[in-house]
């Protein structure tokens, strides 16, 4: 399964910088350099990404003193030009005391399931926060289940852990040995309990929560959706939930499948489920959806009228995204929400 919020985290606090002011920047590009460079050693990410660059006062978080976005990482150039362009723009406004440097990158990856090739958009996040007064903290984030001997609905998973587990035992213990600094696992989540080379095995000690998926990430990514479409109207939506079977019609934004428009067989519900596989895309597509869907109820129609009103249509706003003509049958929403979620 993979997640819009981390399975677990990991810490390291190398050395702190004697003069962060003079060296801040480039220590915190050498870093995100060198903990991509292990994560792409390990077989775990492809190399490619986008990073971000924000310079803070911390006594005035919400107005960074630079915010840089959505820059390009491409593969076999480490960080590329546009990241250690933006942290030169940070060096120049100066990492002085009460400030706070930040560079992060999020991170598409691979792996082999039941001996299918698999890829998530969003399988790793790394950041790297260089502070004023001189310490340093790194952050490694996993948004897969696929470390776990059992998944995030409980069911047993030994050989997809075996496959993947020892990569994320490896680069851990590498990138302690890149930042001479102890490993810090993070306090357990909602889904998992990460240790110092991975993670707990469900298997002996059970998870903390019944069906985390269904019960944690599914209303999340709900929710973030949700914040993300204007007009504060939700009362005008179609029902969000159903006991009843659905049909549904995939989105695609060019080549990739970013998520589900769904319509329940038998009540008055209906709505967008992101691919969480896609990554950020996932839910930045479903917007104009969400709204589409909205109008259509208004307009009076039942929500599988309203989907088939929907099949075979582009974005009229431009967002690039399009519903498919093609109609797939559900069991439940809840086996669509997993769907979703799987791959």
């Amino acid at each position: 399964m993979i997640t819009s919020e981390p399975v677990g985290e990991w810490f390291w606090e190398p050395a702190p910088l004697a003069d962060p002011a003079v060296g801040g920047a480039l220590r915190a590009v050498g870093l995100l350099s060198g903990l991509a460079d292990v994560l792409v050693a390990c077989g775990l990410v492809t190399g490619e990404g986008s990073g971000s660059v924000v310079l803070s006062d911390r006594r005035a978080m919400a107005s960074p003193l630079l915010s840089l976005h959505d820059i390009p990482v491409n593969p076999g150039v480490g960080l590329g030009a546009g990241v250690a362009a933006a942290a030169e723009q940070a060096a120049a406004v100066r990492l002085l005391p009460d400030r706070l440097l930040t560079l992060s990158l999020k991170l598409p990856g691979e792996w082999r399931e039941s001996g299918i090739g698999r890829r998530a958009e969003k399988l790793f996040t790394v950041r790297v926060e260089v502070w004023g007064e001189g310490a340093v903290l790194l952050v490694l984030s996993t948004y897969a289940d696929i470390w776990l001997t059992q998944d995030l609905r409980e069911r047993p998973q030994p050989e997809v852990a075996a496959d993947n587990a020892p990569r994320l035992a490896a680069a851990l213990n590498q990138i302690s040995q890149l930042t001479e600094s102890e490993i810090d696992p993070g306090d357990a989540t909602r889904h998992a309990r990460p240790t110092p080379d991975g993670f707990v095995d469900m298997l002996v000690e059970g998870a903390e929560y019944e069906d985390s998926w269904g019960t944690f990430e599914v209303p999340v990514r709900w929710k973030r959706l949700m914040r993300m479409v204007p007009g504060g109207s939700a009362a005008e939506d179609y029902e969000s939930s159903t006991e009843h079977p659905v049909r549904y019609a995939r989105v695609r934004l060019g080549e990739q499948v970013v998520g589900c428009l769904w319509a329940a067989v038998g009540d008055d519900a209906a709505g967008y489920e992101p691919r969480t596989a896609a990554g950020d895309a996932a839910f930045e597509a479903g917007v104009p959806w969400v709204l589409s869907l909205r109008s259509l109820r208004r307009r009076g129609f039942d929500p599988l009228a309203a989907l088939s009103e929907l099949l075979g249509t582009p974005d009229s706003g431009g967002s690039g995204s399009a519903v498919e003509s093609t109609v797939y049958a559900a069991a439940s929403l809840d086996a669509l929400e997993e769907l979703s979620g799987r791959y």
